[in-house]
């Protein structure tokens, strides 16, 4: 993928994840040097960059190094980066090295599942300094890793887009559009197997990201295009993600054996589509026909893939104070009801791939698997997590959850830079706790989310509880929040008994109150 906007940076890269290397090979259009490295979310100072390039003579240059503070590079005493590959033509310098994602170097950055921060940096002749022009940072998966063989398409697959039609993006920083379009009628079951982004070319970079929703059948739904979570609530109906794509995504395919299934009286016939731009530059009059491209198939696979949602119910009883160096939520998911819910036995299921999902505030989120009280594992997590790369990660080996099993769902936020409450909601402004598990055979839950007991919270925090849990929220707001009662009040959500919401796919609910244990 490109690491610039004017495409004069490309990277490669792949990974041996059973030997832990890692290789890259990075392009850049100059003949002077190049660098290649990854850096965190708030300064480069401590960044690792491995550098490289070509003299006038044609001897080559290689090293691994890391920035002192925001400028200042110095070689690193261990050299942990294998030169592969280092050449020069007349336009380009390309440099391929392998590393592997753990050295004993403290100035190396590990790499992990994690969402990483790529750093590269180049100049025009061949003394490495850093320059803010030619510097550039993008959030990647690196170690993505996918499950299916690339095998050829279906002979009978058929393509069909979900787009929004001509739409005026507005020039403000930024919007969440929405419509509502229906999914293929089909006279019988067919699998839907892959998805891509469809995006106008000139318009690639104010489109940050393309989601598609699938709606209850029950449903009453808006017509136009609309602001998605504006003054008409309507929009913010259909919450199931079916299909994602975020900046820097590509085409993302379902394993060989599962598909979504479209066509039956239990599947969804409608979808949200909804398109968030950001025109940063506040340009005037451009017009967008963006959207997601489903490819399917009458050649039926052999599980039905299901989108399960976990996480924090997203109202504002859950809250985040303000001024927080690091708060942690919680939202719990008790599966021994999924058997009631779903009308019908339910067998293990087995998640193939999860979508993490918090707003601005979010740093860090994972999914926990419990059984008898006893945690078994972490299905996926993400400790750098990062609002502008919001896409579907596949797992290294499917996950088996069992009925009876709970799943717990952590996140991270970080307030320092408010100074009034978040609460949950679908603006961005507020806050969401969720993860989207891709999962089969499909059963027919939607999702299952909890939220702690705000009167419990309330009364820890020593202020006089409501017994009307809105009103609770009015009383947090008086709250003088030092690091010593965002500290209390995160124990006291831990702590609080938490009720669970379970809702099926056709929009039927139970809600259960339960000690998270």
């Amino acid at each position: 993928m490109f690491l610039d906007p004017s495409h004069a940076v490309f990277l490669r890269w792949d990974f041996d994840y059973e030997a832990e290397i890692i290789t890259f090979e990075l392009q850049v259009q100059t003949t002077g040097w190049i660098g290649l490295g990854i850096t965190d979310r708030y300064t480069f100072a401590g960044s690792d960059l491995v550098v490289g390039g070509v003299l006038p003579n044609g001897n080559v240059y290689f090293s691994d190094q890391h920035l002192l503070d925001e400028d200042t590079l110095e070689q690193d005493g261990s050299q942990d980066a294998e030169l592969l590959k280092l050449t020069e033509d007349s336009v380009s310098t390309t440099m391929r090295f392998s590393r592997p994602f753990r050295s004993c170097d403290p100035h190396d950055h590990d790499i992990t599942s994690d969402t990483m921060r790529v750093l590269a940096a180049y100049g025009l002749d061949d003394i490495p300094k850093m320059s803010r022009e030619h510097t550039f940072v993008k959030s990647i998966f690196l170690l993505q890793i996918l499950q299916y063989d690339d095998q050829d398409a279906p002979e009978d697959t058929i393509i069909h887009d979900l787009k929004i039609s001509d739409f005026l993006i507005p020039e403000d920083d930024t919007t969440y559009a929405c419509t509502f379009l229906p999914l293929p009628i089909v006279s019988k079951k067919h699998h839907i197997y892959k998805f891509e982004p469809i995006l106008v070319e000139r318009n690639e970079t104010m489109v940050h990201h393309v989601l598609v929703y699938a709606c209850g059948n029950s449903s009453v739904l808006p017509t136009g295009i609309s602001e998605c979570y504006g003054s008409d609530p309507a929009f913010s109906l259909c919450s199931h993600v079916i299909a994602g794509w975020a900046v820097g995504g590509l085409s993302y395919q379902f394993p060989d054996d599962v598909g979504i299934s479209i066509g039956t009286p239990f599947d969804p016939q409608w979808i949200r589509l909804e398109i968030h731009y950001s025109n940063f530059q506040n340009l005037p009059g451009i017009r967008d026909t963006s959207g997601m491209r489903l490819y399917y198939t009458s050649h039926l696979r052999k599980y039905d893939m299901g989108i399960l949602q976990l996480g924090i119910s997203v109202f504002p009883i859950h809250f985040i104070p303000p001024g927080a160096e690091a708060f942690l939520s919680y939202g719990l998911c008790k599966t021994d009801k999924f058997e009631e819910m779903n009308g019908a036995p339910v067998a293990n299921i087995n998640v193939s791939a999860c979508l993490l999902h918090t707003h601005l505030a979010g740093r860090a989120l994972q999914a926990l698997q419990y059984r008898n009280g006893t945690q078994l594992q972490v299905i996926c997590k993400d400790f750098s997590y990062d609002f502008n790369l919001q896409e579907s990660r596949d797992l290294p080996h499917p996950v088996v959850i069992k009925p009876g099993d709970e799943l717990l769902i952590e996140c991270h936020y970080q307030t320092l830079d408010r100074d009034f409450m978040t609460f949950g909601g679908a603006s961005t402004i507020n806050e969401m706790c969720l993860i989207f598990f891709f999962y089969y055979p499909r059963i027919n839950i939607a999702s299952c989310m909890g939220y702690p007991d705000i009167i419990y919270v309330t009364n820890e925090l020593g202020e006089e509880a409501s017994e009307n849990p809105m009103e609770n929220l009015m009383v947090l707001n008086n709250v003088e929040w030092t690091p010593e009662n965002i500290k209390k009040a995160e124990k006291a959500c831990k702590e609080s008994q938490q009720t669970v919401l379970i809702k099926t796919i056709d929009v039927r609910v139970t809600v259960e109150a339960t000690l998270q244990g």
